[in-house]
């Protein structure tokens, strides 16, 4: 569940400064919203709006993202692709879902 920015800068005390540094994990299928694969535009929108809200309040903020919601690694073995194939295409989805991030 995502948190509303008075919510969220509660959460993390960010309003008075009291944290210099956060370091934020999001789930590739964080990004998905209500549709069954890729990105939702307007989850990307709500997450920049939020994170700025941070950024704002004079946090550093680094960015960690997974990329889930576009290529799952399970089950290659079955389909033939070798596990180093199947790491480089699951960082590429990390990249997609990076720089998809970046656009609002």
């Amino acid at each position: 569940m995502l948190f509303t920015n008075a919510v969220f800068l509660k959460f993390l005390n960010v309003a008075n400064n009291k944290i210099n540094r956060i370091l934020l994990k999001l789930s590739g299928e964080a990004l998905l919203g209500k549709k069954p694969f890729g990105v939702d535009p307007d989850v990307l929108i709500y997450l920049a709006d939020e994170i700025k809200s941070i950024v704002d309040c004079g946090t550093q903020t680094g960015i960690v993202i997974g990329g889930g919601n576009i290529f799952r690694g399970e089950g290659l073995a079955q389909s033939g692709i070798d596990r180093v194939t199947g790491d480089q295409m699951g960082m590429l989805a990390t990249i997609i879902n990076a720089l998809a991030l970046r656009m609002p």
